[in-house]
């Protein structure tokens, strides 16, 4: 395969992995490298990682997967949605807001936003492609665009204050139901 295709998949596949960076860099306050290398880090090992769990599986997993992994990113983006509305509207001082980057939602995002990554693997795994270079590549992009989407969201911030963390919250949702609704009404 050669590395341009890979590379292309890993722009389609990082679309959801940029927006929830941006959201996620409207309410990075402080050590915004850090929180941007992390959250990159994650979503490009779990875009790898889902990728070459899906080559794994191959045919016979997707129909099990494909029946409920909708509902799980649409949930866990919901979720992570809400609350930034709710604190976005709910308004916070700069010294009163600490910023921790905690295990559980940045798993959680991870996960949500790398299902499809997982049915990509298995299209790898039925076309007996080689999977180490392509998922390896989708894990850069990924790193890469979600970087730039921390770094960008925290600059939006920076314009528009709090609007930008409502603003980040409902586009997590609408991740969430564009996916719930593209599985469900195909």
């Amino acid at each position: 395969m050669d590395i341009l295709t890979p590379a292309l998949i890993g722009i389609g596949l990082s679309m959801d992995c940029f927006a929830v960076s941006l959201a996620i860099g409207t309410t990075t306050k402080t050590r915004l490298i850090y929180a941007a290398t992390i959250i990159a880090f994650c979503f490009g090992v779990f875009q790898a990682g889902m990728t070459a769990i899906g080559w794994l599986a191959g045919i016979s997993l997707i129909g099990f997967i494909s029946a409920y992994d909708h509902w799980i990113s649409f949930i866990l983006l919901a979720i992570v949605g809400g609350k930034m509305i709710w604190e976005g509207v709910q308004g916070s001082d700069d010294e009163t807001h600490i910023e921790v980057i905690r295990i559980v939602p940045v798993i959680s995002l991870s996960l949500a936003t790398s299902i499809d990554a997982l049915a990509v693997g298995v299209s790898f795994g039925v076309l007996q492609t080689e999977i180490l270079l392509p998922a390896l590549i989708i894990g850069i992009v990924c790193f890469g665009i979600s970087f730039a989407g921390v770094i960008l969201g925290e600059r939006l911030e920076e314009l528009l204050g709090n609007k930008m963390e409502i603003f980040g919250g409902v586009i997590l949702i609408l991740i969430g139901l564009r996916i719930l609704y593209e599985h469900t009404m195909s």
